[in-house]
């Protein structure tokens, strides 16, 4: 398994943490930067990120900014990425599960650094189930491609 890793400014410290801790696990990883707490502006790491998984070069990505809402809507604006921002270790797995999202989004100022870990934990370890939930994302690829310029 291979992640991206992105992050603004605010970001920042909760990124290196799961950085450490992906390290920790052997999981391969890529951090797209930021790479200090010096203001930044949070769509130039969402696209990289967004752009390296929906090229297929990484598995999954992680977004974190303040909030992680920011960052979510960024990435989410990049045909085949489906960014979910989770604050809690059930939403992490059910998204993967139901709605195969390929990018976590988190808020580094509304998850504290046990809990986010946890968060990153559910969703590498979760599996997309198909099925009928196939079904659910091909209607959002159909929205994509309506509206692809």
């Amino acid at each position: 398994m291979k992640i991206a890793i992105g992050s603004d400014h605010a970001g920042f410290p909760l990124k290196n943490e799961i950085l450490k801790h992906l390290e920790a696990k052997g999981i391969e990883n890529k951090d797209f930067g930021t790479f200090s707490e010096e203001s930044c502006d949070y769509p130039e790491f969402a696209l990289k990120v967004a752009e390296e998984v929906a090229g297929g070069n990484y598995n999954l990505g992680i977004l974190v900014c303040g909030t992680g809402i920011g960052i979510s809507i960024a990435a989410n604006k990049v045909p085949g990425i489906r960014a979910a921002l989770c604050s809690d270790t059930f939403s992490a797995h059910a998204c993967r599960e139901h709605n195969n999202a390929n990018i976590l989004a988190l808020g580094q100022r509304v998850v504290g650094v046990g809990l986010a870990l946890d968060i990153v934990d559910a969703f590498l370890n979760a599996k997309f189930e198909g099925d009928r939930h196939q079904r659910r994302i091909d209607k959002i690829t159909d929205i994509e491609n309506k509206y692809r310029k």
